[in-house]
């Protein structure tokens, strides 16, 4: 049985993880970075995949701490986040390699 693609902003928050442990504001300017600004993510997108990447054991929390009298949760990246973000990324870049071979070089395309 395989594991099913990732979706796009699953895929840029354990990308944006990667990085180091990060809370959920520094979350979302990461993948807003890293998609060109292309992915911007509300907080209650974010909030709810980050619930489902701890449940599935792809993230954990990092540590907490107080700011201004709100706890600011920091999340970090597991060993099973980073092979799953790893093979996720291989995939996508083997479809990449195959549309790129596939497509006319005549056109200026590659």
């Amino acid at each position: 049985m395989s594991i099913r693609p990732m979706q796009e902003a699953t895929f840029l928050i354990l990308t944006a993880l990667a990085a180091g442990s990060q809370h959920g504001y520094g979350i979302i300017s990461e993948v807003a970075d890293i998609s060109g600004k292309r992915v911007r993510l509300r907080a209650g997108t974010l909030y709810t995949a980050l619930d489902r990447l701890r449940a599935d054991g792809l993230i954990d929390v990092d540590r907490e701490e107080v700011v201004d009298n709100r706890l600011r949760r920091y999340y970090r990246l597991t060993p099973e986040g980073g092979l799953r973000l790893a093979a996720e990324a291989a995939r996508l870049q083997a479809n990449a390699n195959a549309a790129l071979k596939r497509l006319n070089p005549a056109l200026g395309v590659i």
